[in-house]
């Protein structure tokens, strides 16, 4: 795992050593992601700069040095990830007698022979992995930059005049001196509906995210950078899920769940070769759960387990996690969180997150990795499982909210929301508290009041998409706060999409893997564990395994009132169902009483009306108004307020 940058720029003069020194400051800026190594490559006829660097996980020695040359001489290649498959994929090149004579042991060096020997979409094709590198092909004078079928590996790209950069992050931008940088209003509009900026926009004009499955071929002619080149895929969900909603399984459960399970446990392996120490994260829910247990079931010693906890009961499930723990009997560590020691990381997640980011889970994921880091160097993670079989509650409570509430005449709906809407979220905790040992237990849901809330709004919708919207969304009405915007761009451009799937459920999962999955969890995975130098590795999110998730008919894994039901039907091999079968709690964080309580000072400050008014960013009056309402216990605001203080603690870092 590693951190990537590079630029292009054939107008310029520049001489090597001068592009050498750009090219290092720029890397510079991401030591934390590759603290073992530094390497740079410079061609000053084309004005080309690759800079990487390095933590070593697979081939310590320094032939995994990058960037790294083909045998040829002709491809040059900076990567960032895992090619888990390389072995195989090393084999098979000995067998077809690629010629290759190989230095080191490293993934990059078989990825470079593979696209040397089958061609760059020929080897992608072959390749199981994480995975952003760019690549320059000295032969066709073509920079390619590409980046992993889901997302999981970060890579942005922009321009400036004939000046072309890419980066894993986007501090390095700001290092280059002929590079400048303006905050795009429209992109924080966005921030404040979904609390993540999504692809492909960043929050600055001309710095854009490339889409997860694709790649962008850049022609340099004539000493110059072609411009009309645009992102292409290689592989598409779009795709797998037409396919598998075409060609669905038809076997049994037992028949699908065994061969599901052979699919994870491989995946599993892969991701458990390491030349570092390795463990995994544990929430206590289902799929972190799955992920050890089959660690667990596949290794030959105790695999090293992390946990955080909270002092407040809602919040906490590392007591759930560390009975599971010593049920497996994996090495097992706990961190306790209290509000001091999230106010200590505050002031890290500006630098840490690199672009505004509002998904309060930042805090215990960084704390979680900055624990695990001391254990290990590389950890999996559960992530993907609830967009790959369903796991959030949204999608129960969604589906069954649209097949109702689609039938009653929209001014009856108004009528009930603002009747319903007479009562604030804590009111409707008491009521629903009372009323919860009637539900079944995927019903139960946490913070009951602001799930109500959600309700309320969805009532005057007329279609799914409009419904998934609300569900997804902080702050309705972003154009009312962000000055200067008058609309904000889509979340997701799904064109005829969504009229292929025909059950609601599956329309969120769809949506919510292309957009929510790489720009809020994945960003909020890597950042957090690449800024302590920790590599994640998410083995649910292998291709196989997403290819056939999509074929299992929706209703395997919403059956009985549950959800996730396929994961559930393995995890019982492996655990008593007493230790899981629980309501749903997520990586929360008790931001709402914190606000009102530790954190108050700190917000206060950076919601001051006059300051608001002075950096002209935000529209002052609803945002004092929702925080007003916030102190007062009235509301929960919680989600809405966080977007805001997050730009506004990364605006103040932007301009010091």
């Amino acid at each position: 795992m590693c951190g990537i940058v590079g630029f292009l720029n054939s107008s310029c003069n520049y001489s090597s050593e001068k592009l050498d020194g750009i090219i290092n400051e720029m890397s510079g800026a991401l030591e934390h992601r590759g603290p073992d190594d530094q390497g740079s490559w410079v061609d000053a006829h084309e004005g080309l700069a690759l800079g990487h660097r390095r933590l070593s996980i697979i081939d310590l020695s320094a032939e995994g040095h990058q960037p790294m040359v083909s045998q040829s001489g002709r491809f040059y290649l900076t990567f960032n990830g895992e090619i888990y498959n390389f072995q195989q994929l090393r084999a098979e090149l000995d067998q077809e007698n690629s010629g290759v004579s190989w230095r080191g042991n490293s993934d990059t060096e078989v990825l470079l022979a593979a696209i040397t020997h089958w061609g760059l979409e020929g080897a992608l094709t072959k390749c199981i992995g994480m995975f952003a590198f760019a690549l320059w092909d000295k032969e066709t004078h073509v920079l390619h930059l590409v980046r992993d079928r889901l997302g999981i590996k970060p890579l942005y790209y922009g321009w400036d005049e004939n000046l072309f950069l890419f980066s894993s992050e986007l501090k390095p931008f700001r290092s280059h001196p002929d590079f400048k940088t303006e905050i795009d209003k429209n992109s924080l509009a966005l921030l404040l509906q979904y609390n993540f900026i999504p692809t492909p926009y960043s929050i600055y004009k001309n710095v854009f995210k490339l889409p997860a499955g694709t790649m962008l071929s850049l022609k340099v002619k004539e000493g110059r950078v072609e411009k009309t080149s645009q992102p292409k895929k290689y592989w598409s969900l779009e795709e797998v899920v037409s396919e598998g909603l075409v060609h669905s399984h038809t076997g049994t459960e037992e028949e699908i769940c065994l061969e599901l399970e052979k699919l994870l446990r491989d995946s599993v392996k892969l991701r458990m070769v390491s030349d570092v120490p390795l463990g995994a994260f544990l929430s206590g829910g289902i799929d972190s759960s799955l992920i050890v247990a089959l660690m667990q079931d596949l290794g030959s010693q105790p695999v090293k387990t992390f946990t955080i906890g909270f002092t407040e009961s809602e919040y906490n499930e590392a007591e759930e996690a560390k009975k599971i723990a010593q049920h497996l009997g994996t090495d097992h560590t706990e961190l306790y969180v209290s509000p001091d020691k999230a106010m200590q990381v505050i002031p890290k997640l500006p630098q840490l997150f690199d672009e505004p980011f509002a998904d309060s889970s930042q805090i215990p994921m960084f704390l979680v990795s900055e624990l695990t880091r001391k254990k290990v160097t590389v950890s999996l993670s559960g992530d993907g499982g609830d967009e790959l079989f369903g796991g959030y509650n949204r999608y129960l409570w969604g589906h069954w909210a649209w097949s109702r509430i689609k039938r009653i005449p929209l001014m009856i709906r108004n009528f009930a929301s603002n009747g319903m809407g007479c009562l604030s979220p804590s009111s409707w905790d008491r009521i629903l508290k009372s009323i919860e040992s009637f539900l079944p237990p995927s019903y139960k849901v946490q913070n009951p009041g602001y799930k109500l809330q959600k309700f309320m709004q969805l009532l005057g919708k007329n279609s799914p998409e409009e419904l998934y919207g609300v569900m997804v969304s902080h702050w309705n009405n972003p154009v009312d706060i962000v000055n200067q915007v008058s609309r904000t761009p889509e979340l997701i451009e799904s064109g005829r999409m969504l009229e292929k799937i025909p059950d609601f459920r599956n329309q969120m999962m769809y949506m919510d893997t292309i957009s929510c999955l790489p720009d809020d969890i994945l960003t909020k995975v890597d950042r957090a564990s690449m800024g302590v130098g920790l590599e994640a590795r998410v083995p649910i999110l292998d291709h196989r395994v997403v290819e056939y998730a999509w074929r299992i008919p929706v209703e395997m894994n919403f059956k009985e009132g549950a959800n996730k039901r396929m994961l559930r039907k393995i995890l019982y091999q492996y655990l008593p169902a007493q230790m899981f079968e629980r309501p749903k709690m997520g990586f929360a964080v008790p931001i709402d009483s914190w606000l009102r309580g530790p954190m108050r000072d700190w917000a206060e400050n950076l919601l001051n009306e006059e300051r608001l008014s002075r950096e002209g960013y935000f529209n002052p009056i609803p945002i004092r108004r929702k925080w007003r309402e916030h102190l007062s216990g009235k509301r929960d605001w919680q989600y809405s307020l966080w977007s805001v203080l997050m730009f506004q603690g990364w605006l103040e870092k932007e301009l010091n």
